[in-house]
């Protein structure tokens, strides 16, 4: 099945205990894209940069199978740019520069042929453009995703509020979980949450794992111990990258699978921390992503 992501692609500047980068390549879609590539081929990607974008990059996505026909290119503007700092703990980190540039006042079009796609993952936007996004399909795509972060809630709540009522999933951390529903308890915070719409939550919590809700059904995924972690950035887009790429590989989004969708997407994230930026999930092999799988299943397997 069709998996189309909407989403930044960008420009980053890291700084973690472990070193630092200049200008890399960024952004939500690219990291979804990019994960959700070892699973389908029938992945398309919607965003926007600009004139100092680099081909070669724009020529990884499409070895990588993904369709760069919705990814403008703005010739009269600067691509957009995020410098961070990341705190000895790797969970915080500060924003030193946003540069919004060709993400200023961007709404995403729709290329004609994405318009069949099944699965769509909403990468984090200003929910009002989320929203707008959502609308330009004339016929609904079989299984919506939503990402979204601390500041819209901070700045946007009513926005927000609205286009998760319309999505069938959505993915966020845990401090994001309680700060959308002021409930410390996770498990009152989904129960919320599931409340305002969506029918299946997945709440990420780092280093610790992550949580998946539906109903009453619960599934708790391990994070998977590293000897070394350099950059979290884009770990949880690398995430929902695994874990929409499977169900769209799949075509099954019951709970069953829905579970190992977080394995998978579980797996993808912990290539992506070992290496600054994109640069890890660029090169895998089906063979690292099986063994990678199997460790996560394995440390979760017990019997009684």
């Amino acid at each position: 099945m069709s998996l189309l992501t909407v989403g930044s692609v960008a420009f980053d500047k890291i700084e973690t205990p472990f070193g630092k980068t200049d200008k890399i390549i960024g952004g939500a879609a690219s990291y979804i894209a990019l994960a959700a590539s070892y699973f389908t081929k029938k992945n398309n990607l919607v965003g926007i940069v600009g004139n100092d974008f680099p081909q070669e990059m724009i020529q990884v996505f499409q070895d990588h199978d993904i369709d760069t026909k919705g990814l403008e290119i703005d010739a009269n503007g600067k691509t957009f740019f995020w410098h961070g700092r990341y705190h000895n703990d790797m969970n915080s980190r500060d924003t030193l520069e946003t540069q919004l540039n060709v993400l200023d006042g961007y709404e995403p079009k729709i290329p004609e042929e994405y318009q069949d796609c099944q699965f769509l993952m909403l990468g984090n936007m200003v929910p009002e453009v989320q929203m707008a996004t959502l609308e330009k399909f004339t016929n609904r795509p079989k299984f919506v995703m939503l990402d979204t972060m601390n500041l819209w809630m901070d700045i946007a709540m009513d926005a927000l509020k609205a286009v998760i009522a319309k999505v069938d999933c959505i993915t966020i951390n845990d401090s994001e979980a309680r700060q959308l529903t002021g409930e410390y308890s996770l498990r009152k915070a989904a129960k919320t949450i599931l409340g305002m719409g969506p029918k299946t939550l997945i709440i990420k919590k780092g280093e610790h794992g992550a949580l998946l809700f539906q109903g009453d059904e619960i599934f708790f995924c391990p994070a998977l111990p590293l000897e070394e972690v350099f950059d979290p950035t884009g770990a949880g887009d690398t995430f929902a990258g695994g874990f929409i790429g499977h169900l769209a590989q799949t075509n099954d989004t019951s709970f069953e699978n829905l579970k190992r969708a977080v394995i998978y997407g579980s797996a993808m994230a912990s290539f992506c921390v070992e290496k600054f930026g994109t640069v890890r999930i660029q090169n895998l092999s089906s063979e690292e992503i099986k063994s990678r799988v199997q460790g996560f299943v394995s440390l979760a397997s017990f019997a009684l």
